[in-house]
């Protein structure tokens, strides 16, 4: 079984360089599933435009899928090298067996 889904990251109103995300509603996974997790450019929030997200993209490292719990879900952290982001971004991700 697998599932895909988009969910936002919200680094609040003062700049930081981190920011998480937890993805719940996910009754099928297994705490040995695999996760995954993107930045894509052609995506907007009220927040942020399709350019702060491809920025994002490039500022950032990967994201990272973490704290897997069977029947529930997972975490999706987010760090910056380089800069601060505020505001809501959306993250895109999809976990498999």
């Amino acid at each position: 079984m697998s599932a895909q889904g988009t969910a936002t990251i919200d680094f609040g109103s003062t700049p930081t360089a981190e920011a998480s995300v937890a993805v719940t509603g996910q009754a099928a996974i297994l705490s040995s599933s695999l996760c995954e997790a993107w930045i894509m450019a052609d995506v907007s929030t009220a927040d942020n435009d399709s350019a702060a997200h491809e920025a994002l993209a490039f500022m950032a490292s990967p994201p990272v899928c973490l704290s897997r719990v069977a029947g529930t879900g997972f975490t999706i952290a987010l760090r910056l090298m380089a800069g601060y982001a505020t505001g809501q971004f959306k993250v895109q991700w999809a976990w498999s067996d």
